[in-house]
């Protein structure tokens, strides 16, 4: 799966040169085939991390908790992906590197959310697992809010009916990008949480050998 994520990064640049430009912000908004699909899977990470947490806390699931650290380390990546790319765009398609619209700036609080949450895990000594699930909680809640708020508050964002409109020939490479972000996702996932488990089986053994 890491080598297809890959060759599907690889090719992304022929991908998106090969979309028309937008008739108003011309080369510009082609950011936005990578800055959406980070945005997306900012928040993916931040759901996979409240649901892992939710299991640790309610269900008393320990390995689930390794889920939650390594899917809170995503959203942190994710996050900082999309606050630098978004802002790129906007300086140069809305005239602002910032403004403080709902969507800017719960993305914002989600993204200082997760980075509160692996200092904490860091940190934070005995308890800070089950705090953390707390905070990975809170932060999830916020998802829907951010994904919505462009419908209901005046924004510069567009409303979210606007991609399932995309012309196809900007909505394949849209979609190809999404698909190799989440393939990213899912690698890097899979890969911190099994060293999450592992660290973890040390301690243990480290433990059980000082108290031999």
């Amino acid at each position: 799966m890491l080598g297809l994520a890959a060759g599907m990064f690889a090719l992304a640049p022929w991908m998106i040169n090969a979309a028309p430009n937008e008739a108003t912000m011309g080369l510009v908004y082609k950011i936005y085939f990578f800055h959406m699909p980070s945005a997306w899977m900012f928040m993916v990470a931040a759901i996979t991390s409240g649901i892992a947490s939710a299991r640790f806390l309610f269900l008393k699931r320990p390995s689930a908790d390794g889920w939650a650290l390594a899917a809170g380390e995503l959203a942190v990546l994710f996050g900082a992906f999309t606050l630098v790319s978004g802002p790129l765009w906007a300086r140069k398609a809305w005239g602002v590197w910032w403004v403080w619209d709902a969507r800017l700036t719960s993305s914002l609080m989600l993204f200082m959310i997760f980075v509160a949450y692996l200092l904490l895990r860091k940190y934070g000594g005995p308890g800070s697992d089950k705090l953390g699930a707390g905070m990975a909680l809170f932060g999830m809640a916020n998802v829907p809010f951010i994904y919505v708020s462009v419908n209901y508050w005046r924004t510069f964002h567009p409303l979210t009916s606007v991609v399932p409109t995309l012309p196809v020939e900007m909505g394949i490479p849209l979609w190809y990008c999404v698909t190799a972000f989440t393939l990213l996702f899912i690698v890097l996932l899979r890969m911190r949480t099994r060293l999450e488990h592992q660290r973890v089986r040390v301690e243990a053994l480290y433990l059980l050998e000082d108290e031999s």
